[in-house]
């Protein structure tokens, strides 16, 4: 059987503004998963895997032989103090030494994490790395002599759109713009040196089979708001890249070296993939052509569309210009079109075939496809799982024999690290961390048709369910909308709280082919918004809902889904919208990210005003009748504070129950435990109040 029918993962929820972040976390029973193992690496020869495992007070990384699983090796101190962490194993290409990243330097954690190696001959450990920024996706270079990372020297925050921006001061836009770049050290010596230049900030690299040349994905800074107009980069790297690392930018040097050449530009290239984004590059084994996901995404590791190539040398010649025309020779070739489901992660199995990671209406699918026939080798459908493992999310990294291991869990199956080892493929459970864990709640994958669209989403039953009774009703709609919400094991305070939880995958979501994604461009809240009522219309006939306790909460889109849904319909009883969005005009010239927006509506807010205030609540907002609690992070750029205000503002003037909580030094995604826990309190008793049994 081919490897990715062998294979699979969850799509990870994430959003438009656009981090999917839960507004509950889930709680856990006396049978619930008590950990869960992170980052996951397989060696060369497929006999050994590193894996993270990661507490509350931080994580240990463990060496496990697949033959024999008793023979575990942890590297470091098991029960370190509180914080110090080791996680992100890439093994060195030879196998003998184990690359991860750690901050337990000296008697206790430090700030900056850096790059250690662990010597598989003797279970030594040396720091390799005394950088100071934000660093990730190590990976080594074929040869094994070098590491490569991205890197943001000096960083004061997260490299992206998520994490809390900064406070506005000086001129914006060109004071302290951090860039990513790829920078490189000498695994002998640790001496570093950049890859690429200043200009371009890089969102994801791999290395070219013969060390010959690196792909990546770049655009100019700031690196929030570009990446939905990011090129496909190759560079070369000639004897001062690979040798002269530690003398700065010596790997510019005019001709010798090169300058990072444009292979691909989906801003101007013709076709399908045409003003869409792309991510997760991959060389073939002979290093001719360079495969990506290209399609609709709302945000970087929102990752779904087809799969793609596109060559990278002609007659020994590496292309200067991008195609920009039909019919030119090197027009990227869609692998997979019309496929029924959306792949998000892929890898060359051969020169002729790739494997690739299949999100379908709830379930994960493992595909191989034939990149000269575009036809479908094999494929296997792994069910209502997640499964991940590599240092890009939701990658696996393959040993040079196709065996590989990965992280598996579902709806009724608690996290374990697993391998898929031997010529029959066979499926080894490595770990036992969570034996005898059952979810505490029950979820169900549910179907319907609306409007010639089939749509999926998730049903969770009340805890201690008796269909005798009427239960209150939550829809949580997912952020995105490039996204999907995936199977999940637990996630049951609405269960534990009496509420029945709907999670849909409406039009636009991932899990439904392309076309399906692209469904609401131009009609943000409108289709997707007949989808889910619908869904909620069938779920109403098959359980005992309370039609009269019914309301509606979500993060990112889902927060917009939720603002302009009580202007558009009163059937909700209440409902808490987070970092959400509510005039579409505003925001345009808000946001930090507006990039992310011209793909969706076609035009800019200037060119097309209309189109941005069709979908805006505040323009419906007499409408609105449902009690609304408002939540935003003060410090949030993607879906910035002064929406939720004017939300707030609107709907406290039409004389509308409503409340705004405003979170100090947040971002998109919270980080304070303590905000995180109000928050969902908050959320909690809004729904309880609003929505009383009666």
């Amino acid at each position: 059987m081919p490897l990715f029918a062998r294979y699979s993962r969850s799509l990870a929820v994430v959003s438009l503004c656009l981090f999917s972040a839960a507004t509950l976390t889930a709680q856990r029973g006396a049978g619930a998963a008590r950990s869960a193992p992170g980052s996951v690496a397989i060696s060369p020869d497929g006999t050994t895997v590193a894996w993270s495992l990661r507490g509350r007070d931080g994580s240990s990384l463990h060496v496990t032989s697949i033959a024999d699983t008793s023979k575990d090796t942890t590297i470091g101190v098991a029960n370190a103090p509180a914080g110090c962490a080791k996680d992100a194993p890439v093994w060195s290409p030879d196998g003998n030494w184990l690359a991860f990243t750690s901050n337990c330097i000296g008697d206790k954690p430090a700030e900056q994490q850096q790059i250690f190696l662990w010597s598989k001959a003797d279970g030594s450990t040396k720091q390799l790395t005394h950088v100071k920024g934000l660093f990730k996706q190590a990976e080594w270079s074929p040869d094994g002599k070098t590491i490569a990372f991205l890197f943001v020297e000096n960083a004061t925050r997260s490299a992206g759109a998520l994490d809390a921006m900064k406070p506005w001061d000086g001129v914006i836009g060109e004071d302290g713009v951090e860039v990513q770049r790829i920078y490189a050290v000498r695994v002998d010596t640790g001496k570093g040196g950049w890859f690429t230049p200043a200009d371009l900030h890089v969102y994801e690299f791999t290395f070219a089979p013969k060390y010959d040349e690196i792909a990546f994905i770049a655009a100019p800074p700031p690196g929030e708001n570009t990446w939905w107009v990011a090129k496909l980069y190759t560079k070369r790297l000639g004897p001062l890249a690979k040798e002269c690392l530690g003398g700065g930018d010596c790997s510019y040097n005019g001709a010798l070296e090169g300058l990072p050449q444009v292979v691909l530009d989906p801003v101007k290239v013709p076709g399908e993939l045409h003003g869409l984004q792309i991510a997760v590059p991959r060389y073939s084994p002979d290093g001719t052509k360079i495969a990506f996901i290209g399609g609709l995404m709302s945000d970087q590791g929102s990752t779904g569309g087809d799969v793609w190539y596109v060559p990278t040398i002609e007659n020994n010649r590496v292309f200067s210009k991008p195609c920009t025309e039909a019919g030119c020779k090197n027009a990227p070739v869609d692998v997979t079109p019309k496929i029924d489901g959306t792949p998000v992660f892929e890898e060359w199995l051969s020169d002729k075939e790739i494997g690739f990671v299949e999100d379908r209406r709830g379930h994960t699918w493992t595909v191989d496809y034939d990149v000269t026939t575009k036809k479908q080798i094999a494929a296997t459908d792994l069910g209502e799982v997640a499964i991940s493992g590599g240092a890009i999310k939701d990658a696996v990294v393959l040993s040079k024999n196709k065996d590989f291991a990965f992280s598996m869990s579902g709806l009724t199956k608690a996290p374990e690290l697993y391998a898929n080892i031997g010529p029959n493929n066979d499926i080894k459970q490595l770990t036992h961390l969570n034996d005898g864990a059952t979810s505490p709640v029950k979820t169900e994958s549910i179907e319907w048709e609306n409007e010639g669209f089939h749509v999926q989403g998730w049903i969770t039953y009340p805890a201690n369910y008796d269909p005798t009774k009427k239960y209150p009703l939550i829809v949580t709609v997912h952020g995105g909308p490039s996204a999907s919400t995936g199977a999940r094991f637990g996630g049951g305070q609405w269960a534990q709280a009496g509420y029945f939880e709907f999670q849909p995958n409406p039009r636009g979501s991932f899990g439904q082919g392309e076309a399906f994604v692209q469904a609401n461009r131009k009609d943000f809240g409108y289709g997707d918004l007949r989808d889910i009522l619908k869904g909620m219309d069938v779920l109403e006939a098959k359980f005992p809902i309370d039609k009269k306790r019914e309301g509606m909460t979500g993060w990112s889109y889902g927060g917009f889904m939720s603002m302009f849904a009580a202007t558009q319909t009163n059937r909700f009883a209440a409902i808490v919208a987070g970092a959400g969005l509510s005039d579409w005009l505003s925001y345009y010239g808000e946001n930090s990210i507006d990039q992310w927006m011209i793909p969706f509506f076609g035009a800019s807010v200037y060119d097309d005003p209309a189109v941005y205030a069709k979908s805006s609540a505040i323009t419906f907002i007499k409408k609105a009748k449902t009690p609304m609690l408002i939540i935003v992070g003060d410090r949030d750029g993607e879906c910035p504070a002064p929406q939720s205000f004017e939300m707030w503002h609107a709907l406290r003037d039409q004389g509308v129950k409503t409340q705004l909580v405003v979170y100090p030094n947040e971002g998109h995604g919270f980080r304070n435990p303590d905000h995180i826990r109000d928050r969902n309190e908050r959320t909690v008793k809004w729904f309880a109040d609003n929505m009383p049994a009666k």
